[in-house]
Formats: structure tokens, C-alpha cells, sequence
């Protein structure tokens, strides 16, 4: 600053009459007293408590060895935005009602809360015909955007590791979680002997994980038991019906790689308690009702897993959204058959 008002100095003296400054007087000119004698701006990071954000910067360098899961993609997506070039729909934009509605609770069954438990769950086989599936009806009905970020994962992974050891990832993933819900079962089954259970199951960071949601668990009523709607068209296989801080839940129980704290990163899990709830308190085979739903993520390392409670009106919420799912559904299948040459 100083500089600039010397050379603007200089040149009105020029400029003016009967006097003259030598060129060299302003090549000569230094500021390196001046920088000197400065005083040395105060870097604001350096004021930062480094300790505090350690474990953020720790997370983030070491981030390039870490799976992504569908989950930690769609946070990709939220912090860096979505490679589409067209805008995200604006919250609230979409207020489709179903076209069909039917209604998830049975007005001719009560929720017999006071009921005698069975002394054996129920468990009934489920039955493979070509009435559609909960999974197969979400799975085909997934939006642009879940489709996106979910084949964006799978390209990662398999770059990460190949095509084989993907499909070997996608196998243990998948009896992992077999395992888990054996263990539960094990568990929850009040005719199964301490001798009979396997201890290995029953020592898995899944199940410890689970460990205080267990205490709050009583009066099973089902237990990997089918149900059908015969009305809608569609069948399922639940994992459990039980009471739940002395409320009756369908539960769910899923194991997860990354914490899950909020119903909304559980994706399309509502949808598939209340499309069980609903086929279940319409299904003649039995003889109870059920209103509310409970969602458990469980963690392979043993850390709480995280409750996610559904009261009537939000499973009465999701309702309206898997009757729009299941239309979508027949939708896609009566167009695709309509295509199909005779």
C-alpha cells in the first residue's frame, strides 16, 4: 500500500513544474524494511483445535482404503452433489395418492393385546408360486436415482476387488446375515434347548449388538413366518412378531456395515415392515393384528445396534408409499406383458 502511494507521489512531482525525480531514486527504492518490520498475519487454522477435528481428518485420508456401501455413496452425493446435470426434485413435489387404497389395519380383528402368547411362534413355510414377493416388488420398482447410486457402488466395489472377489463380498454379506437371523431365532425359540443352540452363532458381533435390544423383547408370536395378502397379491416372509417395550411389532432385523442413527438411511426397510404388517393382519392364518413396526440394524462389531420404532400413524404413512410401489409394479408387469409377442 505503502508503495503504491510513493509511486503516485512520484509521479505528480513529474509532473509539476521545475522539478524532476531520477528514474533510478525509484529503481533504488526498497520495501524490505517495511516488510520486515510487518507484523505476521495470524494463520485462522492455526487457531483450530487439531486435536478435536483429528478423527475427521483421519477419516477422510483414509478413506480411499474403506468399501463403500450404498449408503456411504448417497452421502457422496450429498456432500459433493449429483453427477446428473438436471436439479433434484424439490422436497414435497411428489404427493402421488394410490390409486387402489386398502387399508393396512383389519377393522374386523382387534390387536388382542391382552391375548395368551402361543407357546410355540408361528412359522409358517413360505410358499414359492408366482405371486410376487415384497423384496422382488421393491427391487423392481427401485427410482432412477436408487438404481444410480447403487450400480455406482457395485462398479467401485468391483474395481476395488474384482469380479470375482465382488460375488465372494456379495456371498459372505449374504450368509452373514443368514447366520444372524439363525442366532435370533435360536434365541427367541422358547422350545429350543440351551444344548441344542450354537454357541459359535451366539457369539457374534451381530448378536452382541443386539444385546439391549433383546432385554426389551418378550411374547414372541412368529418367527420367520410367511404371510400373503390376497387381496393386494403379493406375499413375504417376516423375520419376527413379537412384543417390544410391551408394544406389538413386526421387527426387522438387518446387519449393517455403517451406522444407520435415523429411520430415513434404512432406505426401503419401512416399506417392507408394513407390506408384512398389512399382508399379516389380513392373512386368516392368523389370528392377531399388529400396529406398530421396529427396524433393527445390528453391527458386525459389536457396537449398540439402533432401534428404529414405528408407531401406527408412520407405518400408516409408508403404507401409502408401498401401494404406490405395488402399483408401479403391476403397472411395469402389465405393460411388459402387453409388449411380449403372441
Amino acid at each position: 500500500m505503502k508503495m503504491k502511494l510513493f509511486q503516485t507521489i512520484c509521479r505528480q512531482l513529474r509532473s509539476s513544474k521545475g522539478f524532476s525525480v531520477e528514474s533510478a531514486a525509484l529503481v533504488a527504492f526498497s520495501t524490505s524494511s517495511y516488510s520486515c518490520g510487518r507484523k505476521k498475519k495470524v494463520n485462522p487454522y492455526e487457531e483450530v483445535d487439531q486435536e478435536k477435528y483429528s478423527n475427521l481428518v483421519q477419516s477422510v485420508l483414509s478413506s480411499r482404503g474403506v468399501a463403500h456401501t450404498p449408503g456411504s455413496v448417497e452421502e457422496d452425493a450429498l456432500l459433493c452433489g449429483p453427477v446428473s446435470k438436471h436439479k433434484p426434485p424439490k422436497q414435497g413435489e411428489d404427493r402421488r395418492v394410490p390409486q387402489n387404497w386398502f387399508p393396512i389395519f383389519n377393522p374386523e380383528r382387534s390387536d388382542k393385546r391382552n391375548a395368551s402368547n402361543p407357546s410355540v411362534p408361528l412359522k409358517i413355510p413360505l410358499q414359492r408360486n408366482v405371486i410376487p414377493s415384497v423384496t422382488r416388488v421393491l427391487q423392481q420398482t427401485m427410482t432412477k436415482q436408487q438404481v444410480f447410486w447403487l450400480e455406482r457402488w457395485k462398479q467401485r466395489m468391483i474395481l476395488e476387488l474384482g469380479e470375482d472377489g465382488f460375488k465372494e463380498y456379495n456371498s459372505n454379506i449374504f450368509l452373514q446375515g443368514k447366520r444372524f437371523h439363525e442366532a435370533l431365532e435360536s434365541i427367541l425359540s422358547p422350545q429350543e434347548t440351551l444344548e441344542e443352540r450354537d454357541e459359535n452363532l451366539l457369539k457374534s458381533g451381530y448378536i452382541k449388538s443386539v444385546q439391549h435390544i433383546l432385554k426389551d423383547v418378550s411374547g414372541v408370536r412368529a418367527l420367520e413366518s410367511a404371510v400373503q395378502h390376497e387381496t393386494l397379491n403379493y406375499i413375504g416372509l417376516l423375520d419376527c412378531v413379537a412384543e417390544y417395550q410391551g408394544k406389538l411389532c413386526v421387527i426387522d432385523w438387518k446387519t449393517s456395515e455403517k451406522p444407520k442413527p435415523f429411520i430415513q438411511s434404512t432406505f426401503d426397510n419401512p416399506l417392507q415392515v408394513v407390506a408384512y404388517m398389512g399382508a399379516m393382519n389380513h392373512d386368516t392364518n392368523y389370528s392377531f393384528q399388529v400396529q406398530c413396526g421396529l427396524i433393527v440394524v445390528a453391527y458386525k462389531d459389536g457396537s449398540p445396534a439402533h432401534p428404529h420404532f414405528m408407531d401406527a400413524e408412520l407405518c400408516s404413512q409408508y403404507w401409502a408409499k408401498w401401494l404406490l410401489r405395488l402399483e408401479e409394479y403391476t403397472e411395469k408387469k402389465k405393460n411388459q406383458n402387453i409388449q411380449k409377442p403372441e
